[in-house]
């Protein structure tokens, strides 16, 4: 099993994942096509030369996934029931194509679930940082992990 266990957390342990992936304008086009976005911002090329940016930028929501989905392997793969929110989350710096994420994931909180003895609940703080280690994605998320089998 690739993920960890609830009991495998610990507070303040921090992941510096090592997968990371350059974004690509298919990417963009294809996620704002599944999502039914069509802002220009987006997808227009030409009209973004007239916005302060000058270029495409990424779908955020896109980038919030590429964050959470960089940090899968080494924390929920084959662990998780279900993610339970997703909260402060922020995009200081935009991300064009060509820009290669990488993740970061710090652990906030631990707490037994109440209603599943075989799970508890983890809080992770997903960072998304770009090539020039600027973040592009902050979100905090609650995850509701698997115990060790006994």
């Amino acid at each position: 099993m690739a993920g960890r266990w609830f009991e495998e957390f610990k507070v303040g342990q921090t992941f510096e994942h090592e997968i990371r992936r350059t974004v690509t304008e298919a990417d963009n086009v294809w996620f704002c096509g599944a999502t039914c976005n069509p802002a220009a911002v987006h997808i227009d090329a030409e009209y973004c030369k007239g916005t302060e940016f000058g270029r495409p930028l990424m779908n955020s929501i896109f980038t919030l996934g590429l964050v959470i989905g960089l940090s899968v392997q080494d924390t929920t793969l084959g662990t998780t029931l279900a993610n339970l929110g997703m909260s402060d989350t922020r995009f200081p710096k935009p991300v064009f194509y060509g820009d290669t994420i990488r993740a970061r994931t710090t652990v906030k909180e631990l707490r037994e679930s109440k209603s599943r003895p075989n799970a508890g609940i983890v809080t992770l703080y997903h960072q998304g940082l770009n090539q020039r280690d600027e973040e592009v994605c902050l979100c905090t998320r609650q995850a509701l992990m698997l115990r060790r089998p006994i």
